[in-house]
């Protein structure tokens, strides 16, 4: 089996008129987030073996924050195809990953994201599904379960939505 995680990164700042897109940091909001995601993947058991992300800083603020709460600190990849790119473009990036990564984390951005979570989802809860189609906030999280032995056999529609996070659920979980 391979677990493929999706994160989108965190809220982002737009208060400096000028700033790069690519180089845009993480707001109040987004630094306050990220932290709990992470907190929440490790309570659960969502460790990944390996990060694939965005070079950008909106991305690497998030999973700077989101990290620490990971007892063993996965391997992180920054791949620039992530940035500014769609849905097929990151299947392929999925597909080259190393078949040693049962648990594969790729942080980016939306719309990519989203349409590469609507592409790959076969399954899964019906109303997960729905929320997840119709908003990819920013700091949320697709679980996507794929019964293959290797990331090379990933296609459409091969995988079932484990689940679907979003970081305002978890200001009231107690779990």
């Amino acid at each position: 089996m391979r677990r493929l995680m999706l994160l989108r990164h965190a809220k982002s700042d737009w208060s400096a008129p000028g700033t790069r897109d690519q180089d845009r940091p993480l707001s109040a909001r987004g630094r306050e987030a990220a932290p709990k995601m992470g907190s929440y993947m490790a309570r659960h058991g969502l460790v990944p073996d390996l990060v694939i992300a965005s070079p950008a800083t909106r991305v690497t603020e998030t999973l700077a924050l989101m990290l620490p709460a990971f007892a063993k600190q996965p391997k992180t990849m920054p791949d620039a195809r992530i940035y500014e790119t769609d849905a097929e473009e990151l299947l392929k990036v999925i597909t080259e990953a190393p078949r040693s990564a049962h648990n594969l984390l790729l942080a980016g951005h939306n719309p990519s994201i989203s349409d590469l979570a609507s592409l790959l989802m076969a399954s899964g809860d019906v109303d997960a599904r729905q929320r997840l189609i119709e908003k990819f906030p920013t700091a949320a999280l697709a679980v996507i379960d794929f019964p293959l032995d290797d990331w090379s056999k990933i296609h459409p529609k091969s995988g079932r939505l484990d689940r679907f996070v979003l970081p305002k659920a978890l200001d009231s979980e107690t779990a």
